[in-house]
C-alpha cells in the first residue's frame, strides 16, 4: 500500500539527481510497466472496470481527509509563491469537490463501453466477414498544469476504456496528485487489477516530461492540457502522437434580437462562474443594434468584471465607467480572470470574421432570437463547438453526459471537442473468412 500521507520532497522542477541516461530508463521503465498492464485491461470485462471506477469513488469519499490534508500543502505553497487566486481556484479541493469527482466516475461506470464497439460491419460480395471494431489506445500520456481534478478524470477515462495512463500532473499540485494516484493505484490492487495501470512520472519534474514526450513506441498518444506554454511546449517537443488540446480564446455574439433577460444571466454565467476555466468567455461581440447591450454590460460590471472595450462599444457602458480600451492583445487573451474584452460589430458577418482572425477554435456561442441569425452563426463558425442561447460553460465532458473528459480537443483529428471514452479508443478491423485467397 502507499503511504499517502508522507509529503513529497520540495525538489526544484527543473532539476533530477539523475544522469540523463538514468533518467531516460527510468521513465521508459514506467513506460513499459503500463504496456504490460495495458495488456490486461484491454482484455477486462465491462463489469470488472465499472467495478473497481465504482471502489475508487467509495474510496477517494473514504479517505478525502488525506486528499485534503495533502492539498492544503500544495495550495500553501501557492500562496506563498505569490500564485493568483483564480489558478488557487484551480488548485483547491474541499470536501465538495471531491465528491463531484467521486461523482464522475459513478457515471463513467454508468456509460456504455466503448471497447468491441462495432463502428461498421459488413459480408462482402465474396462472402467475407468484415467489421471495425473499438479497441483501447493502449498507454495513454497525459501532461497538465495544476489541476488535481485532472487526475481522477483522465485515470477514470482511461481505465473504462481499457488504457493504462502515465500522468505528469506539475510541481504545484505534487503533493493532492500522489494522494490522489495512491488511492487508485490501491484500489486497483485491491481489485485484482495491475495498480501499474495508472502511473505518476512527477518525481522526475519536467526533465521527466521531456523524456517521456519522446518515448515514441513506449507511449501511444498524448495529451496536454492547460494553458498556452504547455500545450505549444508539447506540440513542438515531442515525438510522441499528440492530440492536442487548446486554450479557450471563446466569444459570444450578443445578437440584435437577443433576449435581455437571457442575455444577462448566459452573459453572467459564462464568464462569472468559474473565470479560471477555458470554457469561460473571454470576448464578448455586440452588435450594434443590440437593445440588450446596455443591461448586459451594467449587469457584468456589478459583477466585478473588467471591460476591455472598442470605442463604439463605449456608449454601452454604464455612466461613470472607467473601462480599458482594448487592443489586439485583448482580443487574442485568455484571461481567466474576471476581465473581458467587448467589440461592437454591425452584423453575424463582421462578428464570424472576427472569431476567425482570434480565435482558438475552442468555443463561440450566440445569444439571438433570429433563426437566420442563428443558423449563419452555427455554419460560419469553425470551432470545436458552437453553441445557441445557452452558457459556453456547458461544453465539458460531464455537461455533455461523457461522464468526464481528458481535455478539450481544438484540432481536426478523429477526436475534436470534449473528448471521453470513445475518443480514448481506435478501431481494429477484423475480416473473417473460409479459406478465401485473393485471386
Amino acid at each position: 500500500m502507499t503511504d499517502l500521507q508522507a509529503e513529497p520532497t520540495d525538489r526544484n522542477d527543473d532539476a533530477t539527481a539523475l544522469s540523463p541516461d538514468e533518467l531516460t530508463e527510468a521513465v521508459h521503465a514506467i513506460a513499459d510497466r503500463a504496456r504490460e498492464a495495458s495488456r490486461v485491461l484491454a482484455r477486462a470485462t465491462r463489469a470488472r472496470k465499472d467495478r473497481v471506477l465504482l471502489a475508487i469513488a467509495d474510496a477517494l469519499v473514504r479517505r478525502c481527509d488525506i486528499v485534503l490534508a495533502a492539498n492544503r500543502i500544495d495550495v500553501d505553497r501557492g500562496r506563498a509563491a505569490g500564485t493568483s487566486a483564480y489558478l488557487l481556484d484551480r488548485l483547491s479541493l474541499d470536501a465538495e469537490r471531491v465528491g463531484r469527482l467521486a461523482d464522475a466516475l459513478a457515471q463513467l461506470a454508468a456509460l456504455p463501453d466503448p471497447v468491441g464497439t462495432v463502428v461498421r460491419a459488413e459480408t462482402l460480395p465474396n462472402g467475407l466477414r468484415m467489421s471495425q471494431v473499438r479497441v483501447p489506445l493502449g498507454v495513454v500520456a497525459a501532461i497538465y498544469e495544476a489541476r488535481p481534478n485532472v487526475t481522477v478524470d483522465i485515470a477514470g477515462l482511461a481505465l473504462k476504456s481499457g488504457n493504462a495512463v502515465i500522468l505528469r500532473g506539475g510541481s504545484a499540485a505534487a503533493a493532492t496528485n500522489a494522494a490522489l494516484v495512491g488511492i487508485i493505484r490501491d484500489t486497483l490492487e485491491d481489485h485484482g487489477l495491475p495498480d501499474d495501470a495508472v502511473l505518476t512520472i512527477d518525481e522526475f519534474g519536467r526533465d521527466g516530461a521531456q523524456v517521456l514526450m519522446k518515448a515514441r513506441g513506449r507511449v501511444d498518444v498524448l495529451i496536454p492540457r492547460g494553458g498556452r506554454e504547455l500545450i505549444q511546449s508539447v506540440v513542438t517537443s515531442a515525438r510522441v502522437p499528440v492530440i492536442e488540446t487548446g486554450e479557450g480564446n471563446v466569444h459570444i455574439l450578443l445578437d440584435e434580437s437577443a433576449d435581455q433577460k437571457m442575455a444577462v444571466e448566459i452573459l453572467l454565467n459564462a464568464k462569472t462562474q468559474r473565470p479560471s476555466v477555458c470554457n469561460t468567455v473571454e470576448t464578448l461581440l455586440i452588435h450594434a443594434r443590440s437593445t440588450a447591450a446596455p443591461a448586459v454590460l451594467a449587469a457584468l460590471v456589478r459583477a466585478g468584471v473588467t471591460l476591455h472595450v472598442d470605442e463604439r462599444s463605449r456608449g454601452f457602458l454604464p455612466a461613470g465607467t472607467a473601462a480599458p480600451t482594448a487592443t489586439d492583445d485583448d482580443w487574442g487573451r485568455e484571461y481567466m480572470q474576471l476581465d473581458l474584452a467587448v467589440k461592437t460589430v454591425d452584423n453575424v458577418d463582421e462578428a464570424l470574421r472576427h472569431i476567425r482572425r482570434w480565435s482558438t477554435g475552442h468555443s463561440e456561442a450566440i445569444i439571438t432570437n433570429n433563426l437566420a441569425s442563428s443558423e449563419a452563426f452555427v455554419a460560419g463558425v469553425d470551432s470545436a463547438a458552437v453553441l445557441v442561447n445557452a452558457s459556453t460553460r456547458f461544453v465539458d465532458g460531464g455537461e455533455l453526459g461523457l461522464g468526464a473528459e481528458v481535455g478539450i480537443s481544438t484540432q481536426k483529428m478523429h477526436a475534436r471537442g470534449p473528448m471521453g471514452l470513445a475518443e480514448l479508443t481506435t478501431t481494429k478491423w477484423i475480416v473473417q473468412g473460409a479459406g478465401h485467397v485473393r485471386r
